[in-house]
């Protein structure tokens, strides 16, 4: 992309600094960094080979984002809430969501939803945008009870054609609510290019509408993405409000599974630009060897943890007892209405496997 330049960055591709981290990025977070790009990249292909055999539903992969995603989720603090989209699972892993109840989430679970104890992370949101709002919601409830907590909503390039973006960024610029809106900008909203989507030429941009703060980064560059969270974080808890952070990234793969990208885009070319001389991971792997941090050893160490750590949270996931259509029913209201009722009967399923509202 001709406009890469403008980004704020921090480490090359080639895994050269661009300015002095100093004393704020230790060698210990930067190894975390690495290992946790790693461990998501593994079950982001896993999930989709699962998918691929019959094992798990329609899944939405992000490989290519991990540094977007690890590095924005490890600038936070436990209390600190994760509002995700679908493809923000790598996040939820980094911030507390066991690998398990990813899985169940993708198998069609409910209990794949549930944060684990002690941690604000939201269920992934289909709806495109209305995350975000609440995300608004809690910031300010946090600011209003004087706490110490930020919250972070994360969206796509297409997002920000919504109402909700804009009915959002309004919201937490007059309250300056510590809300952290970060945006993956991958170049698509699935098919659409973000260049027939708005005539803005960045994202980042649109703050300035609500008195935002608008900051571009390469969201390839897992040291840029977190210290610019870490200014949004400071930022947010002094008072000052929210922030708004577009990442420049892209997705390898496809927007589902159930998408076939070589419809609407060169993947060949898109491959050898961003695979090739831009991967997260790979960047970041260079530095870490250059600065004696990492070696083949220790790699090889690393792949096979990762593997069984995946391996052990697929059997957990498939041992749970196995969903019923009809769960689809529940929690729709608080009493069904005749409707759900009507419906519930008209589905056609196995004597005795009835939900609640039979």
């Amino acid at each position: 992309m001709s406009d890469l330049m403008n980004l704020y960055q921090v480490l090359t591709p080639d895994g050269e600094l661009l300015e002095n981290i100093g004393d704020r990025l230790d060698d210990a977070m930067i190894v975390k960094m690495y290992e946790s790009m790693v461990l998501v990249r593994a079950f982001d292909r896993k999930s989709v080979h699962l998918q691929r055999q019959g094992r798990m539903g329609t899944y939405a992969p992000f490989e290519g984002q991990e540094a977007a995603q690890i590095g924005s989720a490890l600038a936070l603090s436990p209390g600190d809430w994760l509002f995700p989209t679908y493809r923000d699972h790598a996040a939820a892993i980094v911030h507390g969501q066991s690998l398990s109840r990813v899985f169940l989430y993708w198998m069609g679970h409910m209990e794949g939803s549930i944060s684990p104890e002690g941690k604000n992370i939201m269920p992934p949101c289909v709806p495109i945008a209305t995350q975000m709002v609440h995300a608004v919601g809690t910031a300010w409830a946090s600011k209003l009870k004087q706490e110490k907590h930020v919250s972070l909503a994360f969206f796509g390039d297409g997002a920000s054609s919504e109402g909700d973006f804009h009915e959002a960024l309004n919201f937490a610029g007059v309250f300056k609510t510590p809300t952290i809106f970060l945006c993956q900008n991958n170049g698509y909203a699935i098919s659409v290019p973000l260049a027939q989507q708005s005539a803005s030429k960045t994202i980042a941009q649109r703050g300035a509408a609500y008195d935002i703060p608008g900051i571009r980064v390469d969201g390839n560059d897992v040291f840029a993405v977190w210290l610019t969270m870490r200014a949004a974080i400071e930022r947010g808890l002094t008072g000052l409000g929210p922030t708004l952070i577009e990442a420049v990234t892209h997705r390898y793969g496809a927007h589902t599974t159930a998408d076939d990208p070589t419809k609407y885009r060169d993947q060949h070319n898109l491959a050898e630009e961003w695979r090739s001389k831009r991967d997260p991971i790979d960047r970041l792997r260079k530095y870490m060897e250059k600065h004696g941090l990492w070696n083949e050893m220790r790699e090889a160490a690393l792949n096979k943890q990762v593997a069984e750590q995946i391996d052990k949270a697929l059997v957990e996931a498939e041992s749970y007892p196995k969903s019923k259509p009809t769960d689809m029913f529940q929690h729709v209201y608080a009493e069904p209405t005749w409707m759900i009722k009507e419906q519930e009967q008209e589905l056609p399923v196995p004597k005795g496997e009835r939900g609640v509202t039979a």
